[in-house]
């Protein structure tokens, strides 16, 4: 399964120490060079050792194509958002992973698969990766800037049986 992503999921992922959860689910993982130069600015060493890790064996680094899609997106979205939808577009990825609300809905406007950080760890507890993905909510609470909301963070603990 190709998955293309933007750069807040893997960041999130690897802030937590779960990158490699990606690496599981998907048989391919690329990202466009705008996620891969904003992962570069990565605040944490240890997130970004583990990120130029995993660039260096099993996340492909694509070069973003000018196309009309790209052009139009980037007048909408950040560069990294942009260039994830497009290459996700252009590649025909099974899916897009991608947590900002406004990415997600231009993915579904272009009729892509969409998930984020939290459908990657709630496909993990479904296969048997995680035992609970409530530790994993408090950690990306703890180590990164990811918000949800309280009824958000219900129905994902409601789905994932906690």
């Amino acid at each position: 399964m190709l998955a293309v992503s933007n750069t807040s999921p893997l960041s999130n992922l690897a802030s937590i120490g779960r990158l490699d959860l990606l690496k599981s689910q998907f048989s391919e993982v690329r990202i466009p060079s705008a996620v891969a130069q904003e992962l570069a600015a990565h605040p944490d060493p240890n997130a970004i050792a583990v990120i130029d890790s995993a660039l260096r064996q099993w996340i492909r680094v694509v070069p973003t194509q000018d196309t009309p899609l790209y052009r139009m997106l980037r007048r909408q979205v950040d560069p990294g958002e942009a260039e994830a939808i497009a290459l996700a577009a252009d590649l025909k990825a099974d899916i897009v992973i991608i947590d900002e609300q406004e990415g997600r809905a231009l993915a579904r406007q272009v009729g892509l698969s969409i998930t984020g950080t939290l459908g990657v760890l709630l496909r993990a507890k479904r296969s048997g990766l995680l035992q609970m993905i409530k530790p994993e909510i408090q950690a990306l609470r703890n180590r990164t800037r990811f918000f949800l909301s309280a009824s958000l963070e219900a129905e994902v603990l409601s789905a994932a049986g906690e």
